[in-house]
């Protein structure tokens, strides 16, 4: 299965650091990709980064329009826009675990309508408020059951040995 994942907005009063941190939690669990528009260039500078010593392909990519890229997504990928509206997660987990391909929404504040509209699933995370990047990660180890928590990268720079007390971290080339 193909993840990517669609951020839309930024709200003024937040930083950086929370599209940051969406993008790190769309890497950790198994995504392929995010889009994102009106950020700062330095949130992809900081992802490559992490990707160039902890392992894997991720992308960011800058986009100059959400609704073009939701529709050029239309029929190839199954666009599902994470909400506290919608179908419970519980729903539509099933259908969605069966699908090749997989376009998560995520939005920062008010979600235009336009969103819920060409999305092929509204899924509720919760039928409370709560931030997108939890959305994001309750939906991702849904999704894929949490087999990406032991996913590892070959071309990792570092890696963390599970331990019950203290923390190793193996350092060195890929391998």
């Amino acid at each position: 299965m193909r993840i990517e994942v669609l951020r839309i907005g930024q709200r003024a009063v937040r930083d950086d650091r929370v599209t940051t941190h969406a993008a790190l939690v769309a890497r950790a669990f198994g995504a392929e990709r995010i889009f994102m528009e009106e950020v700062n260039p330095q949130v992809r500078d900081t992802l490559a980064d992490v990707s160039s010593t902890w392992g894997g392909g991720f992308e960011v990519e800058l986009i100059d329009s959400w609704r073009a890229l939701l529709r050029s997504k239309k029929g190839s990928a199954s666009i599902v826009h994470l909400t506290m509206y919608g179908e419970t997660i519980d729903a539509a987990i099933g259908s969605l675990r069966r699908k090749e391909k997989i376009l998560a929404v995520v939005g920062a504040g008010k979600v235009p309508r336009d969103v819920y509209e060409l999305a092929d699933y509204n899924v509720s995370i919760g039928g409370q408020p709560h931030s997108e990047i939890s959305a994001l990660a309750v939906f991702l180890d849904r999704l894929q059951e949490g087999r990406q928590l032991s996913k590892g990268y070959g071309d990792a720079r570092r890696k963390v040995l599970p331990m019950r007390r203290g923390k190793h971290v193996l350092e060195g080339e890929p391998e």
